[in-house]
């Protein structure tokens, strides 16, 4: 069985983001799924030709939003499972949405264009509604970014704009 990923989970109110938003139609569409055996988040992303910096290589800009949005994804699995651990009988868990709160990002070595990209989310802290999470991407197996997200869970009354 295909495992779900939390993007999937979000309310169609909460889906338009250009990263992970799946009614996004220009969006790149992430999905953090959780790694049971390995205790961590992970996400795959295949950058195109128009996805580049230099000829060959992937735009900073891009792997600073996979990195934010699966930092986001990531803070929403870490909630669930929490909560998960506190109500094991709870069947589904409740969907937490996150925003970014920080973001930083080292860029380790030039990413390639083509292969497709693979990252991975540690879970650093949890705190209240803050989601602090420890993500290394990388290309062919070799990390070439490493990010930490501080993400902040929505509050429940936070309405959108209309109009």
């Amino acid at each position: 069985m295909q495992p779900q990923a939390i993007q999937e989970t979000y309310p169609n109110e909460w889906s338009h983001c250009y990263g992970c938003g799946r009614l996004n139609d220009h969006g790149l569409h992430i999905q953090s799924f959780w790694d049971e055996a390995r205790g961590e988040t992970y996400a795959h992303f295949i950058p195109r030709p128009y996805h580049t910096a230099l000829p060959g290589y992937v735009y900073g800009g891009l792997i600073a939003s996979l990195i934010d949005c699966h930092g986001t994804g990531s803070a929403a699995i870490a909630m669930q499972q929490e909560f998960l651990r506190q109500q094991p009988e709870a069947s589904p868990p409740p969907t937490f949405r996150f925003v970014t709160a920080a973001l930083q990002v080292n860029f380790i070595k030039p990413t390639p264009l083509g292969p497709p990209l693979e990252l991975r989310g540690q879970i650093t802290e949890v705190k209240g509604r803050k989601v602090t999470v420890a993500i290394s991407l990388s290309a062919e197996g070799i990390v070439t970014a490493r990010g930490e997200v501080v993400a902040v869970q929505v509050p429940e009354d936070w309405t959108l704009p209309t109009g």
